[in-house]
Protein backbone atom coordinates (compact mmCIF):
# COMPACT_ATOMS: atom_id res chain seq x y z
CA UNK A 1 0.00 0.00 0.00
CA UNK A 2 1.51 3.22 -0.76
CA UNK A 3 1.32 6.60 1.20
CA UNK A 4 -0.97 8.26 -0.33
CA UNK A 5 -3.66 5.48 0.13
CA UNK A 6 -2.77 4.66 3.69
CA UNK A 7 -2.97 8.88 4.11
CA UNK A 8 -6.41 8.81 2.32
CA UNK A 9 -7.64 5.75 4.82
CA UNK A 10 -6.23 7.54 7.88
CA UNK A 11 -8.17 10.24 7.08
CA UNK A 12 -10.99 8.16 6.57
CA UNK A 13 -10.67 6.23 9.70
CA UNK A 14 -10.31 9.69 11.58
CA UNK A 15 -13.87 10.38 10.89
CA UNK A 16 -15.14 7.47 11.37
CA UNK A 17 -16.88 7.17 14.57
CA UNK A 18 -20.40 6.63 15.89
CA UNK A 19 -20.82 10.36 17.62
CA UNK A 20 -22.65 12.72 15.64
CA UNK A 21 -20.65 15.48 14.09
CA UNK A 22 -21.36 19.56 13.46
CA UNK A 23 -19.76 20.56 10.49
CA UNK A 24 -16.76 24.33 10.62
CA UNK A 25 -18.64 27.48 11.43
CA UNK A 26 -17.85 28.36 7.76
CA UNK A 27 -20.86 26.52 7.01
CA UNK A 28 -22.66 29.20 8.30
CA UNK A 29 -21.59 31.13 5.07
CA UNK A 30 -23.01 28.43 3.04
CA UNK A 31 -26.85 28.42 5.00
CA UNK A 32 -26.79 32.62 4.58
CA UNK A 33 -26.13 31.68 1.23
CA UNK A 34 -28.46 29.56 0.56
CA UNK A 35 -31.29 31.91 2.70
CA UNK A 36 -30.35 35.04 0.65
CA UNK A 37 -30.53 33.14 -2.62
CA UNK A 38 -33.90 31.66 -1.63
CA UNK A 39 -35.34 35.26 -1.31
CA UNK A 40 -33.56 36.17 -4.93
CA UNK A 41 -35.07 33.26 -6.46
CA UNK A 42 -38.80 33.56 -4.77
CA UNK A 43 -38.70 37.78 -5.92
CA UNK A 44 -41.75 37.31 -8.14
CA UNK A 45 -43.72 36.13 -5.27
CA UNK A 46 -42.29 38.99 -2.83
CA UNK A 47 -42.72 41.47 -5.25
CA UNK A 48 -45.56 43.35 -3.95
CA UNK A 49 -44.38 43.33 -0.78
CA UNK A 50 -41.04 44.65 -1.86
CA UNK A 51 -42.61 47.23 -3.66
CA UNK A 52 -45.28 48.26 -0.41
CA UNK A 53 -42.54 48.16 1.91
CA UNK A 54 -40.24 49.99 -0.61
CA UNK A 55 -43.03 53.15 -1.02
CA UNK A 56 -43.60 53.39 3.23
CA UNK A 57 -39.92 53.48 3.46
CA UNK A 58 -39.67 56.49 0.85
CA UNK A 59 -42.85 57.98 2.71
CA UNK A 60 -41.08 57.05 6.08
CA UNK A 61 -37.70 57.04 5.88
CA UNK A 62 -37.06 57.09 9.58
CA UNK A 63 -38.18 53.57 9.47
CA UNK A 64 -35.34 52.24 7.26
CA UNK A 65 -33.07 51.48 9.54
CA UNK A 66 -35.14 49.34 11.91
CA UNK A 67 -36.64 47.17 9.06
CA UNK A 68 -33.31 46.52 7.97
CA UNK A 69 -32.32 45.20 11.46
CA UNK A 70 -35.00 43.22 11.42
CA UNK A 71 -34.33 41.28 7.93
CA UNK A 72 -30.47 40.91 9.04
CA UNK A 73 -31.59 39.46 12.62
CA UNK A 74 -33.89 36.98 10.81
CA UNK A 75 -31.36 35.83 8.44
CA UNK A 76 -28.47 35.86 10.79
CA UNK A 77 -31.23 33.74 13.31
CA UNK A 78 -32.03 31.55 10.36
CA UNK A 79 -28.56 30.70 9.66
CA UNK A 80 -27.34 29.58 12.86
CA UNK A 81 -30.07 27.68 13.53
CA UNK A 82 -29.18 25.88 10.29
CA UNK A 83 -25.56 25.63 11.03
CA UNK A 84 -26.96 24.16 14.58
CA UNK A 85 -29.08 21.57 13.68
CA UNK A 86 -27.37 20.04 11.21
CA UNK A 87 -24.95 17.11 12.15
CA UNK A 88 -23.43 13.72 10.23
CA UNK A 89 -21.69 10.81 11.41
CA UNK A 90 -19.66 7.99 9.47
CA UNK A 91 -19.93 4.81 10.80
CA UNK A 92 -20.07 1.22 9.09
CA UNK A 93 -20.25 2.04 5.65
CA UNK A 94 -22.96 4.54 6.21
CA UNK A 95 -23.14 8.09 6.27
CA UNK A 96 -25.89 10.08 8.14
CA UNK A 97 -27.28 13.57 7.99
CA UNK A 98 -29.55 15.01 10.20
CA UNK A 99 -30.69 18.48 9.05
CA UNK A 100 -33.63 21.28 9.55
CA UNK A 101 -34.87 23.36 12.38
CA UNK A 102 -38.88 23.04 11.87
CA UNK A 103 -39.05 20.58 9.47
CA UNK A 104 -36.31 17.72 10.56
CA UNK A 105 -34.68 15.43 7.76
CA UNK A 106 -32.51 12.73 8.74
CA UNK A 107 -31.27 10.24 5.69
CA UNK A 108 -28.80 7.26 6.59
CA UNK A 109 -27.08 6.34 3.07
CA UNK A 110 -25.01 3.11 2.65
CA UNK A 111 -22.06 4.11 0.73
CA UNK A 112 -23.11 0.76 -1.69
CA UNK A 113 -26.15 2.70 -3.01
CA UNK A 114 -24.26 6.13 -3.13
CA UNK A 115 -24.60 6.65 -6.78
CA UNK A 116 -22.87 9.51 -7.37
CA UNK A 117 -20.65 12.03 -5.38
CA UNK A 118 -20.22 15.66 -6.46
CA UNK A 119 -18.46 17.97 -5.25
CA UNK A 120 -19.21 21.94 -5.16
CA UNK A 121 -16.95 24.72 -4.19
CA UNK A 122 -18.30 28.17 -3.60
CA UNK A 123 -16.11 31.20 -3.92
CA UNK A 124 -16.11 31.96 -0.59
CA UNK A 125 -14.98 28.07 0.85
CA UNK A 126 -11.82 28.68 -1.38
CA UNK A 127 -9.56 30.13 0.85
CA UNK A 128 -10.16 28.12 3.37
CA UNK A 129 -10.18 24.92 1.13
CA UNK A 130 -13.67 23.58 2.19
CA UNK A 131 -16.44 21.97 -0.11
CA UNK A 132 -19.33 20.98 -0.28
CA UNK A 133 -20.09 17.16 -1.50
CA UNK A 134 -23.88 15.73 -2.57
CA UNK A 135 -24.71 12.48 -2.67
CA UNK A 136 -27.39 10.96 -4.48
CA UNK A 137 -28.47 7.42 -5.17
CA UNK A 138 -30.81 6.15 -7.91
CA UNK A 139 -34.00 6.04 -6.01
CA UNK A 140 -36.19 9.44 -5.27
CA UNK A 141 -35.10 12.75 -4.58
CA UNK A 142 -35.83 11.96 -0.68
CA UNK A 143 -32.63 9.95 -0.48
CA UNK A 144 -30.07 12.76 -1.89
CA UNK A 145 -28.57 14.39 1.06
CA UNK A 146 -25.84 16.77 1.10
CA UNK A 147 -23.19 17.58 3.25
CA UNK A 148 -22.14 22.01 3.33
CA UNK A 149 -19.25 22.18 5.06
CA UNK A 150 -15.88 19.40 4.57
CA UNK A 151 -12.52 19.58 4.48
CA UNK A 152 -11.79 19.61 0.64
CA UNK A 153 -8.66 16.50 1.15
CA UNK A 154 -11.24 14.72 3.78
CA UNK A 155 -14.00 15.16 0.67
CA UNK A 156 -11.57 13.62 -2.01
CA UNK A 157 -10.74 10.87 0.13
CA UNK A 158 -14.28 9.90 1.28
CA UNK A 159 -15.50 10.37 -2.00
CA UNK A 160 -12.98 7.61 -3.19
CA UNK A 161 -13.88 5.65 -0.39
CA UNK A 162 -18.04 5.76 -1.49
CA UNK A 163 -17.32 5.14 -4.80
CA UNK A 164 -15.10 2.01 -3.96
CA UNK A 165 -17.40 0.59 -1.71
CA UNK A 166 -19.80 0.96 -4.45
CA UNK A 167 -17.96 -0.58 -7.15
CA UNK A 168 -17.25 -3.54 -5.12
CA UNK A 169 -20.96 -4.28 -4.55
CA UNK A 170 -21.65 -3.81 -7.98
CA UNK A 171 -18.92 -6.46 -8.74
CA UNK A 172 -20.47 -8.69 -5.97
CA UNK A 173 -23.44 -8.63 -7.58
CA UNK A 174 -22.60 -8.98 -11.30
CA UNK A 175 -20.68 -11.92 -10.14
CA UNK A 176 -24.47 -13.55 -9.08
CA UNK A 177 -26.05 -11.99 -12.25
CA UNK A 178 -25.86 -14.41 -15.08
CA UNK A 179 -27.51 -12.24 -17.12
CA UNK A 180 -24.74 -9.76 -17.39
CA UNK A 181 -21.59 -10.04 -19.93
CA UNK A 182 -18.16 -10.96 -19.72
CA UNK A 183 -17.38 -7.60 -20.94
CA UNK A 184 -19.29 -5.40 -18.47
CA UNK A 185 -17.62 -7.19 -15.45
CA UNK A 186 -14.55 -6.79 -16.80
CA UNK A 187 -14.67 -3.07 -17.28
CA UNK A 188 -16.37 -2.64 -14.16
CA UNK A 189 -13.53 -4.48 -12.75
CA UNK A 190 -10.52 -2.62 -13.88
CA UNK A 191 -12.05 0.74 -12.72
CA UNK A 192 -10.82 1.10 -8.92
CA UNK A 193 -7.63 0.26 -10.86
CA UNK A 194 -7.51 3.16 -13.16
CA UNK A 195 -9.34 5.83 -10.78
CA UNK A 196 -6.13 7.94 -10.21
CA UNK A 197 -4.99 7.76 -14.12
CA UNK A 198 -7.89 10.61 -15.78
CA UNK A 199 -7.70 10.58 -19.34
CA UNK A 200 -8.96 14.06 -20.31
CA UNK A 201 -11.36 14.12 -23.28
CA UNK A 202 -12.60 18.13 -23.85
CA UNK A 203 -11.63 21.22 -22.99
CA UNK A 204 -13.25 24.48 -23.48
CA UNK A 205 -11.64 27.71 -24.12
CA UNK A 206 -12.76 31.08 -23.50
CA UNK A 207 -13.57 31.77 -27.22
CA UNK A 208 -16.19 28.73 -26.52
CA UNK A 209 -17.90 29.71 -23.79
CA UNK A 210 -18.68 33.00 -25.39
CA UNK A 211 -20.09 31.55 -28.49
CA UNK A 212 -21.83 28.94 -25.98
CA UNK A 213 -23.67 32.10 -24.20
CA UNK A 214 -24.16 33.88 -27.71
CA UNK A 215 -26.05 31.08 -29.23
CA UNK A 216 -27.70 29.73 -25.25
CA UNK A 217 -29.39 32.98 -24.28
CA UNK A 218 -31.82 32.64 -21.73
CA UNK A 219 -31.66 36.38 -20.81
CA UNK A 220 -35.74 36.31 -20.74
CA UNK A 221 -35.45 34.38 -17.15
CA UNK A 222 -33.65 37.75 -15.93
CA UNK A 223 -36.29 39.74 -17.28
CA UNK A 224 -39.20 37.60 -16.47
CA UNK A 225 -37.99 38.29 -12.46
CA UNK A 226 -37.62 42.30 -12.71
CA UNK A 227 -40.83 42.71 -14.27
CA UNK A 228 -42.70 44.08 -11.18
CA UNK A 229 -40.01 46.83 -11.22
CA UNK A 230 -40.38 47.98 -15.27
CA UNK A 231 -41.50 51.19 -14.57
CA UNK A 232 -38.73 52.17 -11.89
CA UNK A 233 -36.55 51.03 -14.33
CA UNK A 234 -37.40 52.84 -16.93
CA UNK A 235 -37.73 56.38 -14.83
CA UNK A 236 -34.17 55.68 -13.48
CA UNK A 237 -33.15 55.22 -17.08
CA UNK A 238 -34.71 58.79 -17.99
CA UNK A 239 -33.43 60.36 -14.85
CA UNK A 240 -29.71 59.21 -15.90
CA UNK A 241 -29.68 60.28 -19.16
CA UNK A 242 -31.36 63.53 -18.28
CA UNK A 243 -28.17 64.20 -16.17
CA UNK A 244 -26.27 64.84 -19.48
CA UNK A 245 -28.72 66.54 -21.25
CA UNK A 246 -30.20 63.92 -23.13
CA UNK A 247 -33.45 63.82 -22.96
CA UNK A 248 -35.13 60.01 -23.89
CA UNK A 249 -38.62 60.84 -23.88
CA UNK A 250 -38.41 63.56 -26.58
CA UNK A 251 -35.96 61.24 -28.58
CA UNK A 252 -38.96 58.58 -28.86
CA UNK A 253 -41.41 60.90 -29.77
CA UNK A 254 -41.82 60.11 -33.26
CA UNK A 255 -44.87 62.17 -34.99
CA UNK A 256 -42.31 64.74 -35.77
CA UNK A 257 -39.22 62.60 -37.04
CA UNK A 258 -39.16 61.45 -40.99
CA UNK A 259 -39.12 58.02 -41.47
CA UNK A 260 -35.22 57.51 -41.74
CA UNK A 261 -34.77 58.96 -38.00
CA UNK A 262 -37.54 56.48 -36.87
CA UNK A 263 -35.80 53.44 -38.43
CA UNK A 264 -32.38 54.49 -37.22
CA UNK A 265 -33.72 54.99 -33.80
CA UNK A 266 -35.40 51.63 -33.79
CA UNK A 267 -31.88 50.45 -35.08
CA UNK A 268 -30.26 51.95 -32.55
CA UNK A 269 -32.51 50.93 -29.56
CA UNK A 270 -32.63 47.13 -30.81
CA UNK A 271 -28.63 47.18 -31.39
CA UNK A 272 -28.20 48.31 -27.50
CA UNK A 273 -30.72 45.98 -26.20
CA UNK A 274 -29.76 43.17 -28.03
CA UNK A 275 -25.83 44.06 -26.81
CA UNK A 276 -26.99 44.40 -23.41
CA UNK A 277 -28.32 40.83 -23.69
CA UNK A 278 -25.89 39.13 -25.45
CA UNK A 279 -23.03 40.58 -22.70
CA UNK A 280 -25.32 39.12 -19.88
CA UNK A 281 -25.41 35.66 -21.57
CA UNK A 282 -21.84 35.49 -22.49
CA UNK A 283 -21.36 36.87 -18.77
CA UNK A 284 -23.52 33.75 -17.37
CA UNK A 285 -21.51 31.04 -19.56
CA UNK A 286 -18.46 32.14 -18.14
CA UNK A 287 -19.58 32.03 -14.75
CA UNK A 288 -20.59 28.47 -15.28
CA UNK A 289 -18.34 26.68 -17.66
CA UNK A 290 -15.15 28.57 -17.10
CA UNK A 291 -12.00 26.02 -16.90
CA UNK A 292 -14.36 23.36 -17.95
CA UNK A 293 -12.67 19.79 -18.56
CA UNK A 294 -13.98 16.71 -18.94
CA UNK A 295 -12.12 13.52 -17.86
CA UNK A 296 -12.46 9.85 -17.87
CA UNK A 297 -11.38 7.41 -15.44
CA UNK A 298 -11.97 3.89 -15.42
CA UNK A 299 -16.00 4.03 -16.63
CA UNK A 300 -16.53 7.05 -14.77
CA UNK A 301 -16.64 10.58 -16.62
CA UNK A 302 -15.63 13.53 -14.44
CA UNK A 303 -16.78 17.14 -15.83
CA UNK A 304 -15.59 19.90 -13.77
CA UNK A 305 -16.01 23.78 -14.06
CA UNK A 306 -16.92 27.39 -13.04
CA UNK A 307 -15.47 30.37 -12.44
CA UNK A 308 -16.93 31.52 -8.81
CA UNK A 309 -18.40 28.37 -7.59
CA UNK A 310 -16.25 25.39 -8.84
CA UNK A 311 -18.56 22.52 -9.44
CA UNK A 312 -17.28 18.49 -10.08
CA UNK A 313 -19.58 16.00 -11.24
CA UNK A 314 -18.89 12.52 -11.72
CA UNK A 315 -20.94 9.83 -13.64
CA UNK A 316 -20.51 6.44 -14.26
CA UNK A 317 -20.66 4.97 -17.88
CA UNK A 318 -23.52 3.14 -16.74
CA UNK A 319 -25.63 5.50 -15.10
CA UNK A 320 -25.61 7.09 -18.65
CA UNK A 321 -29.42 6.93 -20.21
CA UNK A 322 -28.78 9.12 -23.30
CA UNK A 323 -26.87 11.26 -25.16
CA UNK A 324 -28.67 14.79 -26.98
CA UNK A 325 -26.59 16.91 -29.83
CA UNK A 326 -28.38 20.21 -29.76
CA UNK A 327 -27.99 23.03 -31.75
CA UNK A 328 -30.35 26.56 -32.20
CA UNK A 329 -30.80 28.31 -35.27
CA UNK A 330 -27.54 30.26 -34.21
CA UNK A 331 -25.56 26.79 -33.18
CA UNK A 332 -26.02 25.93 -36.85
CA UNK A 333 -24.86 29.27 -38.24
CA UNK A 334 -21.87 29.24 -36.60
CA UNK A 335 -21.19 25.29 -37.03
CA UNK A 336 -21.43 24.55 -33.10
CA UNK A 337 -23.35 22.41 -31.17
CA UNK A 338 -24.00 21.38 -27.63
CA UNK A 339 -23.79 17.68 -26.22
CA UNK A 340 -25.24 16.32 -22.95
CA UNK A 341 -24.85 13.10 -21.38
CA UNK A 342 -28.26 12.37 -19.62
CA UNK A 343 -28.26 10.08 -16.52
CA UNK A 344 -30.33 8.61 -14.48
CA UNK A 345 -32.62 11.74 -12.76
CA UNK A 346 -33.48 11.41 -9.39
CA UNK A 347 -37.29 12.36 -10.24
CA UNK A 348 -38.10 10.56 -12.61
CA UNK A 349 -38.70 13.70 -14.47
CA UNK A 350 -37.55 14.82 -18.35
CA UNK A 351 -34.56 17.21 -17.72
CA UNK A 352 -34.66 20.99 -18.28
CA UNK A 353 -31.95 23.19 -19.15
CA UNK A 354 -31.65 24.81 -16.10
CA UNK A 355 -31.35 21.03 -14.23
CA UNK A 356 -27.93 20.38 -14.42
CA UNK A 357 -27.69 17.90 -11.84
CA UNK A 358 -28.50 15.42 -13.53
CA UNK A 359 -27.03 15.28 -16.77
CA UNK A 360 -23.13 16.77 -17.92
CA UNK A 361 -23.06 19.43 -20.52
CA UNK A 362 -19.85 20.17 -23.14
CA UNK A 363 -20.95 23.48 -24.66
CA UNK A 364 -20.39 24.98 -28.16
CA UNK A 365 -18.26 21.78 -29.78
CA UNK A 366 -17.21 21.41 -33.51
CA UNK A 367 -18.26 18.38 -35.43
CA UNK A 368 -15.34 16.67 -35.02
CA UNK A 369 -14.76 16.96 -30.84
CA UNK A 370 -19.05 15.82 -31.03
CA UNK A 371 -17.99 12.87 -32.83
CA UNK A 372 -15.29 12.26 -30.72
CA UNK A 373 -17.19 12.55 -27.10
CA UNK A 374 -20.28 10.66 -28.88
CA UNK A 375 -17.61 7.54 -29.90
CA UNK A 376 -16.27 7.44 -26.73
CA UNK A 377 -19.71 7.45 -24.94
CA UNK A 378 -21.30 4.92 -27.47
CA UNK A 379 -18.95 3.65 -29.94
CA UNK A 380 -20.91 1.86 -32.40
CA UNK A 381 -23.42 4.98 -32.88
CA UNK A 382 -24.40 5.81 -36.19
CA UNK A 383 -25.49 9.53 -35.35
CA UNK A 384 -24.25 10.81 -38.09
CA UNK A 385 -24.66 8.46 -40.92
CA UNK A 386 -28.48 6.64 -40.52
CA UNK A 387 -31.04 7.56 -42.60
CA UNK A 388 -34.72 9.17 -40.50
CA UNK A 389 -37.75 8.10 -41.55
CA UNK A 390 -40.24 11.17 -41.16
CA UNK A 391 -43.62 11.43 -39.64
CA UNK A 392 -47.13 11.68 -41.00
CA UNK A 393 -48.08 14.70 -42.81
CA UNK A 394 -51.37 14.58 -40.76
CA UNK A 395 -49.28 16.49 -37.80
CA UNK A 396 -49.64 19.18 -40.14
CA UNK A 397 -53.50 18.82 -41.08
CA UNK A 398 -54.26 18.17 -37.22
CA UNK A 399 -52.46 21.35 -35.84
CA UNK A 400 -52.57 23.96 -38.75
CA UNK A 401 -56.52 22.40 -40.75
CA UNK A 402 -58.04 21.36 -37.20
CA UNK A 403 -56.67 23.94 -34.64
CA UNK A 404 -54.77 26.87 -36.03
CA UNK A 405 -56.96 27.58 -39.00
CA UNK A 406 -60.37 27.57 -37.82
CA UNK A 407 -59.29 30.02 -34.85
CA UNK A 408 -57.61 32.38 -37.67
CA UNK A 409 -60.51 32.34 -39.69
CA UNK A 410 -62.62 33.40 -36.42
CA UNK A 411 -60.52 36.31 -35.69
CA UNK A 412 -60.53 37.29 -39.28
CA UNK A 413 -64.03 37.47 -40.23
CA UNK A 414 -64.47 39.25 -36.44
CA UNK A 415 -61.78 42.11 -38.20
CA UNK A 416 -63.37 42.59 -41.24
CA UNK A 417 -67.32 42.94 -39.80
CA UNK A 418 -65.47 45.93 -37.92
CA UNK A 419 -63.70 47.25 -40.39
CA UNK A 420 -60.08 46.58 -38.76
CA UNK A 421 -58.07 46.23 -41.70
CA UNK A 422 -54.94 46.64 -39.59
CA UNK A 423 -55.48 44.08 -37.19
CA UNK A 424 -56.68 41.66 -39.72
CA UNK A 425 -53.34 41.87 -41.56
CA UNK A 426 -51.75 41.31 -38.10
CA UNK A 427 -53.51 38.66 -37.27
CA UNK A 428 -53.27 37.43 -40.94
CA UNK A 429 -49.12 37.98 -40.10
CA UNK A 430 -49.26 35.92 -36.78
CA UNK A 431 -51.61 32.77 -38.74
CA UNK A 432 -48.48 32.67 -41.32
CA UNK A 433 -45.11 32.85 -38.98
CA UNK A 434 -47.49 30.16 -36.78
CA UNK A 435 -47.91 28.16 -39.98
CA UNK A 436 -44.47 28.10 -40.68
CA UNK A 437 -43.34 27.39 -37.30
CA UNK A 438 -45.46 24.30 -37.22
CA UNK A 439 -44.14 23.27 -40.79
CA UNK A 440 -40.34 23.46 -39.48
CA UNK A 441 -41.34 21.32 -36.53
CA UNK A 442 -42.93 18.97 -38.91
CA UNK A 443 -39.78 18.47 -41.02
CA UNK A 444 -37.76 17.85 -38.01
CA UNK A 445 -39.34 15.32 -36.76
CA UNK A 446 -37.63 12.25 -37.24
CA UNK A 447 -36.38 8.66 -35.88
CA UNK A 448 -34.60 5.30 -37.11
CA UNK A 449 -32.98 2.80 -34.61
CA UNK A 450 -30.50 0.12 -35.84
CA UNK A 451 -29.75 -3.34 -33.88
CA UNK A 452 -27.99 -1.19 -30.65
CA UNK A 453 -29.66 2.10 -30.55
CA UNK A 454 -32.96 4.13 -31.00
CA UNK A 455 -32.31 8.10 -32.62
CA UNK A 456 -34.90 10.85 -32.67
CA UNK A 457 -34.79 13.55 -33.99
CA UNK A 458 -36.73 16.69 -33.57
CA UNK A 459 -36.54 20.55 -33.33
CA UNK A 460 -38.08 23.40 -34.93
CA UNK A 461 -35.55 26.52 -35.71
CA UNK A 462 -33.01 24.42 -34.47
CA UNK A 463 -32.54 20.66 -33.95
CA UNK A 464 -31.83 18.14 -31.61
CA UNK A 465 -31.13 14.61 -31.79
CA UNK A 466 -31.05 11.88 -29.27
CA UNK A 467 -29.59 8.67 -28.87
CA UNK A 468 -30.08 5.62 -26.51
CA UNK A 469 -29.66 2.02 -26.18
CA UNK A 470 -32.45 0.05 -26.73
CA UNK A 471 -31.34 -2.31 -23.65
CA UNK A 472 -32.41 1.40 -21.65
CA UNK A 473 -35.63 1.51 -22.22
CA UNK A 474 -37.71 0.57 -18.83
CA UNK A 475 -41.18 1.44 -19.79
CA UNK A 476 -43.06 1.79 -23.11
CA UNK A 477 -46.29 3.62 -24.60
CA UNK A 478 -48.75 3.66 -27.12
CA UNK A 479 -50.97 6.30 -27.62
CA UNK A 480 -53.86 6.91 -30.05
CA UNK A 481 -56.89 9.70 -29.98
CA UNK A 482 -59.91 9.48 -31.57
CA UNK A 483 -58.12 11.44 -34.69
CA UNK A 484 -54.88 9.17 -34.97
CA UNK A 485 -56.55 6.02 -34.62
CA UNK A 486 -59.37 6.91 -37.72
CA UNK A 487 -56.18 7.28 -40.21
CA UNK A 488 -54.30 4.37 -38.76
CA UNK A 489 -51.73 6.20 -36.55
CA UNK A 490 -50.40 6.48 -33.47
CA UNK A 491 -47.23 7.89 -31.17
CA UNK A 492 -45.95 6.02 -29.17
CA UNK A 493 -43.32 6.62 -26.73
CA UNK A 494 -39.76 5.43 -24.68
CA UNK A 495 -39.44 5.89 -21.00
CA UNK A 496 -36.13 5.68 -19.47
CA UNK A 497 -34.44 6.57 -16.33
CA UNK A 498 -34.12 10.13 -17.55
CA UNK A 499 -37.00 10.77 -18.84
CA UNK A 500 -39.18 10.11 -21.75
CA UNK A 501 -38.82 10.01 -25.21
CA UNK A 502 -41.86 10.38 -27.55
CA UNK A 503 -42.16 9.78 -31.51
CA UNK A 504 -45.66 11.59 -32.83
CA UNK A 505 -47.40 10.67 -35.96
CA UNK A 506 -46.03 7.02 -37.14
CA UNK A 507 -48.61 3.97 -38.49
CA UNK A 508 -49.92 1.80 -36.11
CA UNK A 509 -47.82 -1.25 -37.74
CA UNK A 510 -44.70 0.73 -37.75
CA UNK A 511 -45.36 2.16 -33.76
CA UNK A 512 -46.41 -1.91 -33.01
CA UNK A 513 -42.90 -3.32 -34.38
CA UNK A 514 -41.17 -0.45 -32.69
CA UNK A 515 -42.16 -1.45 -29.26
CA UNK A 516 -42.08 -5.34 -29.79
CA UNK A 517 -38.94 -4.74 -30.68
CA UNK A 518 -37.90 -2.28 -28.13
CA UNK A 519 -39.30 -4.91 -25.30
CA UNK A 520 -37.30 -8.19 -27.10
CA UNK A 521 -34.15 -6.46 -27.19
CA UNK A 522 -34.38 -5.58 -23.23
CA UNK A 523 -35.97 -9.06 -22.01
CA UNK A 524 -33.33 -11.19 -24.12
CA UNK A 525 -30.18 -8.58 -23.32
CA UNK A 526 -31.05 -9.39 -20.00
CA UNK A 527 -28.38 -6.13 -19.47
CA UNK A 528 -28.90 -3.83 -16.24
CA UNK A 529 -30.16 0.10 -16.92
CA UNK A 530 -27.78 1.21 -14.44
Amino acid sequence: MDKQQALKQAIIKEYQTDEWQRISPIGMLYFTVKILWGITGNIVYLAPAILLGYKEIMANPHIWLPVALLVVIAILTGTFLSFYFFQYRLSNGHIEIRSGVFSKKHVNLPFTRIQNVKLEQPLYYRPFSYTCMQLDTAGSQKQEAKVVALKLDYAEALKREILAAHQQNTQDNNDLNKGISDDDTQNQATTDNSTNNEQLLNTRSLSDLVIHGLTNNRIWIFFGGLAPFFDDIGESVVNFFQRFGINIEQLLVVADKSWWQIGLYALTLTFIVMLFISLFSVAGAILSYYNFTLSKSGDRYIRRSGLLTKHEVTMRLSRLQMIVKQQDWLDMLLKRMNVKFEQTSANGQNFQQGASNNKIIVPSVKAHEWQALADDVYPNNQLNTISYQGISKRFLLRNIGYFISPIYFGVLAFFIYHLETGLALGATAIYLMLCILIFCRYKRWGYAIDSNFIYIRKGMLGVDFYCFPIFKVQQTAYIQSWFLKRHRLCTIKFVLAAGGQKIPFISEKVGNDLINNALYHVESSRRSWM
